[in-house]
């Protein structure tokens, strides 16, 4: 890791499943992260609309579901492309060495 950026480890990429978001946190801040054809995702875990935990539903290929009311957001772009969400959710870069997947405080 090159950056000036500080990176911690927050998960194994074998423990982030092919459909149902895996939930870590950082800085007291709950983040969901996708693996998608081996590339790694994060974003805010709260629904924009709603307030409910995106971990609590299922993503296919690059789109997230929210479990309460079904309102769907890009996890690269973190843009809402299913109504009743509007609002964009944050998306969060992320760093994947071997196995191990990093996020940067300094990002959240």
């Amino acid at each position: 890791m090159t950056d000036s950026k500080s990176w911690v480890r927050v998960a194994d990429v074998q423990d982030i499943d092919a459909t149902i978001p895996f939930l870590v946190e950082l800085n007291d801040r709950a983040i969901a992260l996708y693996r998608v054809d081996d590339v790694v995702y994060a974003t805010d875990d709260t629904c924009s609309h709603a307030e409910a935990s995106l971990c609590e539903g299922e993503y296919h290929g690059y789109v997230v579901t929210c479990p309460r009311h079904g309102g769907q957001f890009d996890i690269r772009t973190g843009r809402a492309v299913k109504m009743p969400a509007i609002v964009p959710i944050d998306v969060f870069p992320v760093r994947v060495e071997g196995t191990d997947v990093f996020l940067s405080p300094d990002d959240l």
